[in-house]
């Protein structure tokens, strides 16, 4: 996180550095194109009249393949983006059991969230709460008329008003930022590679059986293992975009919160509730991504999409002046309305 008379420009920064990050996921599916291409070739030990069996001929063969796999490829994952950006807010709402709320059902609740749109001039979201005791939050859409903030009824009930309204500040900023858009083609995209992934790598047994066959074959059996490798590499590439993406979004956020409420101190308390609290059983881990703390950390935080929220506290207090508490009791719930 930068000093608040930098938050503009590190937005812009971070922008480019995810439409980079994103420009990187497209070229991953061209490798992940090529290395099917590959696996496919060798194979059916498939070559085209006059080439000789040996690696090289696989490896040109393949690339010949690209000149309908690659685009194919593309239409796919453009086909795959488009159901997501059609139904993603429904299909996530399905997983976490969100459902939207009126004014009148959540009057204190929705007023937070308006009276913070109408002061900052941003469109107001729909309000959705999941009816779980976990403490987070999320937001959702592509475009106004899909935006929503989501929360859980346990963060309801475990923190103030001042704190609500700086979860909702930092949900309001992703939707600002796009992150909701950059996250869904994300969490997309690495979710076919790791479909492709999981359904190569299932096929182990079948693989060597057939790489068995093809030790007398010439180059059938390197091409082969190439081709794995390289569906392993895109995988393992796409994971750590993914993660990078998640990572700097949410320091960012946390400065957005900031610039919006102006009171640091109520978003780190809020911080301070909602660590460790915050898993939803049985919700996938792309959908945790979007949370305002992801408690799923990974190998040692090396694969953790949010950073530590020790790390968030220290940020905050460092560049935003916020004053980290002792401790953070849970104060008395301000209720279900």
């Amino acid at each position: 996180m930068l000093p608040a008379y930098g938050l503009y420009t590190h937005i812009q920064a971070n922008q480019t550095r995810s439409r980079l990050l994103i420009a990187g996921l497209f070229g991953l599916v061209l490798i992940l194109a090529f290395a099917l291409a590959l696996v496919a070739r060798a194979t059916s030990l498939s070559l085209p009249r006059g080439y000789p069996p040996i690696l090289s001929s696989y490896l040109a063969a393949a690339l010949q393949d690209m000149l309908w796999v690659g685009p194919l490829a593309f239409l796919a994952t453009g086909l795959w983006l488009l159901i997501a950006y059609r139904f993603h807010g429904a299909m996530i709402d399905r997983v976490t059991g969100g459902r939207l709320v009126t004014r009148e059902e959540a009057p204190r609740l929705y007023a937070l969230l308006e009276n913070l749109c109408i002061a900052r001039g941003l469109p107001m979201p729909k309000l959705g709460i999941v009816d779980d005791p976990a403490l987070n939050a999320y937001a959702t859409g592509l475009n106004p008329s899909q935006y929503a903030v989501t929360v859980t009824s346990g963060l309801m009930a475990a923190l103030t008003d001042a704190e609500m309204e700086a979860v909702f500040a930092h949900e309001l900023t992703h939707i600002r930022n796009d992150d909701v858009r950059t996250m869904m083609i994300a969490v997309v995209v690495a979710g076919i590679f790791a479909f492709v992934g999981e359904i190569v790598f299932r096929s182990g047994l079948d693989l060597g059986r057939a790489s068995g066959e093809r030790k007398n074959k010439g180059g059938a059996l390197p091409a082969l293992l190439i081709g794995v490798a390289l569906i392993g590499l895109v995988w393992l590439l796409s994971q750590v975009i993914r993660f990078a993406l998640s990572r700097t979004r949410e320091y960012v956020a946390d400065a957005g919160a900031v610039e919006l409420t102006k009171n640091p101190d109520a978003l780190i308390t809020a911080l301070l509730k909602i660590s460790g609290r915050g898993e939803l059983p049985g919700v996938p881990s792309g959908v945790m991504e979007l949370c305002v703390d992801n408690p799923r950390s990974g190998f040692k935080d090396f694969l953790a999409t949010h950073p530590p929220i020790d790390d968030r506290i220290a940020a905050l207090t460092r560049y935003a002046g916020g004053r980290a508490p002792a401790s953070a009791a849970v104060v008395a719930p301000w209720g279900r309305g």
